[in-house]
């Protein structure tokens, strides 16, 4: 595992209609990368294709089987909270993009792609958040 792919980004490969170019870029990053995920960006991804998409709850489960057979999967748990907490007074991050960057940091993880949050930020100089668009 050497990168975390932020939601928005999952959710460029799997929605249907949304910038072609920006989902074959995501494609190659999943493909390229050895991607980790967290709980949260599961329960993310899974929650806005139930919204915007005809996605079943069998494809969805479906889908999170792949998610756990696929990569490495980061369970958000109390130390992950606490130090999301920290993130947020120092870093103004919000509560859900904090405990993404949290898990990443737990993981040990260089980069975050994210396209939501500040491209180019350092977290504890450990952690670098990239916009691949």
């Amino acid at each position: 595992m050497n990168c975390f792919i932020d939601s928005n980004i999952w959710l460029y490969i799997f929605i249907e209609g949304q910038d072609e170019d920006k989902a074959q870029l995501a494609r190659q990053l999943v493909q390229r990368k050895e991607p980790g995920i967290s709980t949260q960006i599961i329960n993310e991804v899974c929650v806005n294709l139930g919204r915007q998409t005809d996605f079943s709850e069998h494809e969805i489960q479906e889908l999170v089987d792949s998610f756990y057979r696929r990569y490495p999967v980061v369970r958000l748990g109390k130390q992950v909270m606490k130090q999301a907490s920290k993130l947020r007074q120092h870093y103004t991050l919000s509560f859900w993009d904090s405990m993404i960057v949290s898990s990443a940091l737990a993981a040990d993880i260089k980069t975050l792609y994210s396209e939501d949050m500040q491209d180019g930020l350092e977290v504890e100089n450990r952690l670098e958040i990239v916009n691949p668009f």
